[in-house]
Order: structure tokens, then C-alpha cells, then sequence
């Protein structure tokens, strides 16, 4: 099938462009095209971008928030792990896929096309990763799904959690994951950092480790995951997931562990909304963000990128699978705000997602890769941005996911008008 998507802008183009696809690939982009084709769709001058990128959540936890006994009270961290713990045993692989597949067509109808999420296998039964193991397969075509074998309750903290680990990954999981700063002693938690970078050598899979999800201070663990990681030479392959204690590391510290990150060459993942929510529970005022220091990542040239984590569980009561609502709240919270750092903001939610995730060889809107995009409601990504627009719609290899009519609205507020020659040139840049 041969089709021709016209009239959409890029980041960093002046001028809108064509883009044309054979047989689900991206065969030429450029202004004008004159190509022979099946179908040709105007896209009015839309802003397009490779697909929005959640490369944390918990699939199997979602809309459980409700559930009897699941209830966390106090907000914190700890409370959800607990909360989880008592009420996870009656679950069955049909009940989460149901879950999951809800909480996937949410994500997607909102832009989503690759997603990384958390399986629990501290369950001797390891139902939730049976369950996402299924859906990984029965829903390629809609939504690219990796899975992280996750110790919820800990690898050591938890009996034989560390063997289940290992056969979460035998049985076909793509990252190991751990929880270090859960585990009952300093020097568990670093034996769990040390397993995850073994397991990670003896099955070729990549790293997610929940890392210092915690307002306290002397939570290091991030320090020996760089460093093991560096030397083990697999940073790419290895994300730092919250990493909330380096919001609390004196800057002495936090100078010299910036040393180690940067070679190591690790990603990183924040959950904006979720941590702004968790963490601070226990100061007075003033009141801790909660998020690590992404500024400083960012502007170090380290990968970064933002995701949803929770919707509805014992952990969140919120979440929607809307990746610009977390955007807003996450640009917010780490003070990037510029011109600049607006201009790129996607870059969070798109391009550094795939990279993450080793995705970039088939990621983005180039010639010769899978014909994957989604349209947004903006002609810059200054607007798209600063209005948090809704996705109009989303390609992927080549056919609509959906598309989206535009939004009608009946009003007698005509007298508001205003000419938009000259505004657009002051507020917007041209791409």
C-alpha cells in the first residue's frame, strides 16, 4: 500500500512537508512530493511527531486503587507496596489482562505506541507476567510492550525473590528490575544492585531498577548502579528509574556523583505525578518536589525522559494515560520553562523514551524506518506544549490507530476575534 500523508510540519523544518509511505516504512519525506499512490490524506498543516513513549508503568497494578484493602491512607510509598502485598494473591492472568488492555487502549487513544512496563514476579505463581507475556504478543501490532521482571516486594527482602527474578527473564521478560532501597539492610540493597547487573550479563537484557525512591538522603544506590554499569560497559542498556533521592543529595555529593553518571552513560526515567504525590509525606514545610534533579541531567546532555508509572493503584488514585498531562506537571515541577526547554519539552515524552528503551534504530520520522507517527492538535511544538493539545492522530506502520474529527464548538463569542498575522510571529517560532 502505497500512501501519501501531506502538509505536516516537523520540528526544526520552516516549511510543512510530505510524507510518504510504501508498504508500512517511510519511503521519502520532503515539501511537494509528486508520488504515485493508493491514498493521499491531507494533514492541514499539523505538527508531527514520532509516537508518545511510557517507559515505566505497572500494567498489572492498574484500577486496583478501589479494591477492597487497597486502599493507602497515608499516601506513602511504603503503604502502596503493603497495601499491594495483602491484596495481590486472588489475582488471575484474564482479570490483569483485562486490567492492562484497558489501561493500554487508554495510553494508546492518547498517542501511545511503546510502552515498558513493570511485571511483579515476587509471586511464586508469577501470574502478572504470564498475563503481560500474553498481551505482549496479542496486542505487537497495536502497541510495542516490554516487560521488566520486578521484584515488587524485594529480591531479598522478599524469600526467593531474586530466583524469581531469574525466571522472570527465562521465561522471556526484557529487563531485569530491582528495589534497592526497599530491601531491609544497606548491604541487601547493594547485593540486589549487584544481582540486577549479573543477571542483566548472563541473559543479555537490559536494566530498570527502581533506584532511591526516596526522600531519604542517604539512599546511594544510583552511585554503585552507574558504577558497575560503567565498568560493565552496558550504561545504554541500563535505566535509572525515580531516582528521587538525588532531590535531597547535598550539592557537594550530587557534584561528584554527576561524574560517574556521565560516563556511565545510564538513562533516566521520572514519574513526575506520581513522585510529586508520594514523596514529601514526611516533611512539615517546606515540602520536598519529590522528582530528582532533572534539570541538571538534562542540561548535562544525560537522557531523560518522563512516564506514567500508575493509574489508579494502591500507589496513585489518579493517572490517565495522558503523557502531556505528565509533561505539564513534570516541566512544572523541574522549573523548564524556557523558550528553549519548551521548544524540545516532546523530546521527553518521545525521542528519549525510545532511546531508553534501544529503540531508535526503528523510532522516528526518517527514511527507512517503520512509518510510525502521531498528529497533534498544534503546528509547533511551542504550542503543542504550552496548550497540552490532544493528539488528532496516530499512524503506525503506515495505517490510522485512530483519527480524531475536529473539535466543533458552537459560540456567539465572535466579537473575541483577533488577527493572528502578526501574534503568531511574536509568541510562536517558525519551524
Amino acid at each position: 500500500m502505497k500512501k501519501l500523508y501531506k502538509n505536516v510540519h516537523l520540528k526544526g523544518k520552516k516549511e510543512a512537508v510530505d510524507l510518504y509511505v510504501e508498504n508500512g516504512v517511510f519511503k521519502e519525506i520532503g515539501p511537494n512530493l509528486q508520488v504515485e499512490c493508493e491514498e493521499v490524506i491531507d494533514m492541514d498543516g499539523h505538527l508531527a511527531v514520532p509516537p508518545y513513549v511510557d517507559p515505566h508503568i505497572h500494567l498489572d497494578y492498574v484500577y486496583t486503587a478501589r479494591k477492597e484493602g487497597a486502599t493507602n491512607d497515608t499516601g506513602t510509598l511504603f503503604e502502596g507496596i503493603q497495601r499491594w502485598s495483602e491484596t495481590k494473591n486472588d489475582l488471575t492472568v484474564e482479570e490483569i489482562k483485562e486490567r492492562a488492555k484497558r489501561a493500554i487502549k487508554a495510553e494508546v487513544l492518547q498517542g501511545v505506541q511503546f510502552i515498558r512496563t513493570h511485571a511483579d514476579v515476587t509471586d511464586p505463581n508469577l501470574t502478572a507476567l504470564k498475563a503481560l507475556l500474553e498481551l505482549r504478543e496479542e496486542l505487537k501490532d497495536i502497541v510495542t510492550i516490554q516487560i521488566v521482571s520486578f521484584p515488587q516486594e524485594g529480591m531479598y527482602a522478599y524469600k526467593g525473590g531474586a530466583e524469581l527474578v531469574e525466571e522472570g527473564l527465562k521465561m522471556g521478560a526484557d529487563c531485569v528490575g530491582g528495589i534497592p532501597h526497599f530491601e531491609f539492610a544497606r548491604e541487601f540493597g547493594e547485593k540486589s544492585v549487584h544481582t540486577t547487573i549479573d543477571l542483566a550479563l548472563k541473559y543479555d537484557k537490559m536494566i530498570d531498577v527502581h533506584c532511591d525512591e526516596t526522600d531519604d538522603e542517604q539512599s546511594r544506590y544510583l552511585e554503585l548502579l552507574a558504577t558497575l554499569a560503567y565498568m560493565e560497559g552496558i550504561g545504554e542498556k541500563t535505566a535509572a528509574s525515580h531516582t528521587c533521592a538525588m532531590g535531597s543529595y547535598n550539592n557537594a555529593y550530587a557534584f561528584k556523583l554527576m561524574k560517574v553518571l556521565g560516563l556511565s552513560n545510564i538513562n533516566f526515567i521520572v514519574c513526575p505525578t506520581e513522585n510529586l504525590y508520594l514523596q514529601g509525606r514526611y516533611d512539615t514545610y517546606p515540602k520536598r518536589r519529590g522528582i530528582t534533579r532533572v534539570k541538571e541531567i538534562n542540561e548535562a546532555g544525560m537522557n531523560i525522559c518522563f512516564a506514567q508509572d500508575s493509574i489508579e493503584d494502591p500507589w496513585y488514585p489518579a493517572g490517565s494515560g495522558n503523557l502531556m498531562n505528565v509533561l505539564d506537571n513534570g516541566i512544572h515541577a523541574a522549573q523548564m520553562m524556557t523558550f528553549e526547554e519548551m521548544d524540545n519539552a516532546l523530546d521527553l515524552i518521545t525521542v528519549n523514551g525510545a532511546k531508553t528503551m534501544m529503540l531508535t534504530d526503528k523510532y522516528g520520522i526518517e527514511v527507512g524506518k517503520p512509518a510510525n507517527f502521531i498528529v497533534l492538535n498544534a503546528k509547533t511544538p511551542f504550542d503543542a506544549v504550552v496548550r497540552r493539545v490532544s493528539v488528532a492522530a496516530s499512524v503506525r506502520n503506515g495505517d490510522f490507530l485512530f483519527r480524531r474529527a475536529p473539535e466543533v464548538i458552537d459560540t456567539n463569542l465572535n466579537y473575541l476575534k483577533v488577527s493572528q498575522s502578526n501574534v503568531g510571529k511574536i509568541l510562536t517560532p517558525a519551524y
